[in-house]
């Protein structure tokens, strides 16, 4: 266990305490896969924030690998900040920033936390970063807050209410079309647009004209339109109303565990339940592995597109679950050529899944929804 530093006022030596015993346990290094095009920072956690495992990584860029230089930990509580110098949590009092290590510029992997009891920090935001010097390091952007400690933990987020949009397999506001043979399972819808804008999927109108059928919906799905007979209208006003209060849920939450992780490159991670942000497009360019319990909840909120390359998979672990992980984006959604993803879109525009997707979730889109030969399969309930 590491020490803490005399510079703690008295009032915090509550905090002093949990510091010594939670983030100075177990305070190691190992080297990560690989360097990166940029400077990239990250975290993943586990466990409530009453019994937190936290582990940050920093990935040095290719142009920085070698030369000389610094790396960084820092935490912020209670607008003090603690840097960690490889012995000791230091209180920053002002002057030059207490380094962690020094020489060759590598990518590291640091365990912060394990089965540690954070309660005593809630709001308390972790830092790393690196440079070929301190000035390097601000002027440069090489440093990210990668994780706040909340009330609950990352385990702990509530799941996302979509309300009646949660009946439906595909529903979208404007169109939705496919490129056949696509298979759906489940029932699909199109508010305010009519049913003219649901090509592609040779529909059969029902008697009723309430819905209709067709070949590439199954499992008992149907096919609604703002144009169809009552109560069809009403039904799909209130699921569209629906969906956009479940994106603004979505979008709303704050206080995100993980912020700009992977600078908006997630491939290759395993992510653990929390909260998510990033003010970027987010890129899936390798295999994902969503890791947790039944009852974990993860969003992934993202200011701009979502775009998994062709090919990869999410695939789920642990006993995570589909239903409990939402995607909140701002921008386009594209799955690509035979990729396969896991989860609730909520997509502020649209959604496509390219030649031979699959998603196991929900395409719940404000503008349109595209599938190419493509599977979707609602998560189970």
């Amino acid at each position: 266990m590491f020490a803490i530093t005399h510079g703690f006022r008295r009032q915090f030596r509550g905090v002093a305490l949990a510091l010594a015993v939670g983030l100075g346990l177990g305070l190691t290094w190992a080297v990560p896969a690989a360097a990166a095009p940029l400077p990239q920072f990250y975290a993943t956690a586990s466990g409530g924030t009453a019994q937190l495992n936290l582990n940050a990584s920093i990935l040095v860029a290719d142009a920085d690998v070698g030369k000389l230089g610094s790396s960084y930990v820092a935490f912020s509580f209670n607008q003090q900040w603690y840097f960690h110098d490889g012995a000791q949590w230091q209180l920053y009092t002002g002057g030059t920033a207490p380094a962690y290590s020094t020489g060759p510029l590598a990518s590291q992997a640091i365990e912060i936390v394990r089965g540690a009891d954070m309660r005593p920090l809630v709001g308390g935001q972790l830092v790393t970063g690196y440079g070929t010097s301190e000035a390097d390091m601000l002027q440069n952007s090489k440093f990210r807050l990668v994780y706040t400690v909340t009330e609950n933990g990352p385990a702990q987020r509530a799941p996302v209410l979509l309300g009646s949009s949660g009946e439906f397999a595909i529903l979208a506001k404007t169109a939705i079309s496919t490129v056949p043979t696509s298979s759906v399972s489940g029932h699909i819808g199109v508010s305010p647009a009519a049913a003219s804008f649901i090509t592609g999927f040779a529909l059969i109108a029902d008697p009723s004209n309430v819905f209709a059928t067709s070949t590439q919906v199954v499992g008992g799905g149907k096919v609604f339109a703002a144009n169809y007979a009552v109560p069809s209208p009403t039904l799909l006003t209130t699921a569209v109303l629906d969906m956009q209060a479940a994106y603004s849920d979505a979008a709303g939450r704050v206080i995100p565990e993980f912020l700009n992780l992977g600078s908006g490159n997630i491939g290759g991670l395993t992510l653990a339940p929390g909260l998510y942000n990033w003010g970027s497009t987010v890129l899936l360019p390798a295999d994902v592995v969503i890791s947790g319990g039944a009852n974990d909840v993860w969003i992934f909120q993202m200011s701009g597109d979502l775009v998994m390359s062709a090919a990869k998979r999410i695939t789920l672990s642990g006993g995570a679950q589909a239903k409990n992980i939402f995607w909140q984006v701002a921008g386009q959604v594209t799955i690509g050529t035979t990729a396969h993803f896991e989860g609730v879109v909520l997509s502020k525009t649209g959604v496509t899944l390219q030649t031979g997707a699959s998603l196991n979730g929900r395409a719940l889109a404000q503008t349109m929804v595209a599938l190419d030969s493509a599977t979707l399969v609602p998560p189970a309930p």
